[in-house]
């Protein structure tokens, strides 16, 4: 994904920046007899192929609800306040910002959630290479903050994202939504019958104006997980879609939504009020409202900090939630890519360069206070 976003803004700032825009304007089509959709690429991997994303975050959540890090309350308590905190304040900054400095544009406050997202991959490696003898429990803890941040995401898209809604397509959701509930009651163990359920469902919800990524965790949640065998369609769906995922649909979804026109602006376009609130919201808002989180959490909620962990350490933590990519992206294109085109650049460049900072701060903080702590 870093190499197909390096890619799309040198491609996007070259002499060949035309066929950039023509390869994201490609037509594109899904067709099955006289049922189809049509749609130029870069909208069909957006509404299509991310669709495949959010059905394997959605079995990543549910599995991390069935027996995983969210498996009881208390272990979900403390990445759930931090997660509050971490989606809460950096829309605050972020309205602020605007608020300030745009005059409280409408259109430009379309992007308040973008700086709330904390994109999992990205973040966990970080950790992992920054501070490889960090406690396991601080790496499960930011991996929890992470989904229970995707999770209000994809609530947040669904409330405040979706378009004008067509009552007939929506209503003719619910079959397949009955049918995946079915095949869920049932039992059944081929994930062919919740493929097939949740394409019909991905095509009725995306026809009815909610967005079409929706269908995709809805279907994760059908599928069966089991606390006793790993060979349940859940895991089974996830092991097979996460080579495709991760090097397929992120880096071209990377390579078509990450081309920002670094020339063609002005200054006033690429570092006015939405790409300075998207980097202060990621980088300050996450640090500040991950950690209040935290605090609140152990204050107040009865939690406590992950094992062997210290509070450096999950200020460090909470400097790397920042690194907004994928979910701040995808975010920002629903906010702005039709209704602003040249907001949806200027939001580029924040997320960007937002991540960027949030990634280098969290890296050589946890590095320092990690750093001689003993062996693991």
């Amino acid at each position: 994904m870093l190499a197909m976003a390096a890619v799309a803004v040198a491609w996007a700032n070259s002499p060949w920046a035309d066929a950039y825009r023509q390869l994201a304007a490609l037509p594109t089509a899904l067709r099955v007899g006289p049922i189809g959709v049509e749609k130029p690429l870069v909208l069909f991997v957006n509404d299509g192929l991310m669709a495949v994303f959010f059905l394997l975050v959605g079995v990543e959540i549910k599995r991390e609800l069935a027996h995983g890090s969210l498996a009881s309350l208390r272990q979900a308590l403390l990445p759930a306040f931090a997660a509050a905190g971490g989606m809460a304040l950096p829309a605050l900054i972020f309205a602020a910002t605007i608020g300030i400095a745009a005059d409280g544009n409408p259109l430009a406050l379309r992007g308040w959630a973008i700086p709330c997202a904390t994109d999992i991959a990205f973040s966990l490696v970080v950790l992992k290479l920054a501070a490889p003898r960090a406690p396991p429990a601080l790496v499960v803890f930011l991996a929890a903050v992470a989904v229970i941040d995707d999770l209000g995401s994809i609530l947040i898209i669904a409330v405040f994202y979706t378009e004008q809604l067509s009552p007939a397509m929506l209503l003719a959701a619910f079959a397949p939504l009955a049918a995946l509930v079915a095949l869920n009651r049932m039992r059944v163990e081929s994930v062919a019958p919740y493929v097939v359920a949740g394409l019909m469902l991905w095509f009725c919800v995306l026809k009815s104006g909610v967005h079409a990524t929706l269908a995709g965790v809805v279907t994760a949640f059908a599928l069966p997980v089991s606390r006793a065998r790993h060979d349940s369609p859940a895991e089974r769906t996830e092991r097979a879609l996460d080579p495709w995922v991760n090097f397929g649909v992120l880096p071209l979804f990377a390579l078509l939504n990450a081309g920002v026109t670094l020339g063609g602006g002005s200054p006033r376009e690429l570092l006015g009020p939405v790409p300075l609130g998207i980097g202060l919201g990621l980088v300050a808002g996450k640090t500040l409202g991950v950690s209040l989180g935290t605090w609140l959490g152990t204050r107040f909620g009865g939690a406590r900090l992950p094992s062997q962990a210290t509070w450096p350490q999950v200020v460090a933590v909470a400097m790397l939630a920042g690194i907004g990519f994928t979910m701040s992206i995808f975010v920002a294109s629903l906010a702005y890519e039709s209704a602003a085109p040249g907001l949806f650049n200027g939001a580029k460049v924040g997320i960007l360069f937002g991540s960027v900072v949030a990634a280098l701060a969290g890296a050589v903080s946890l590095r320092t206070v990690s750093r001689d702590r003993g062996k693991p």
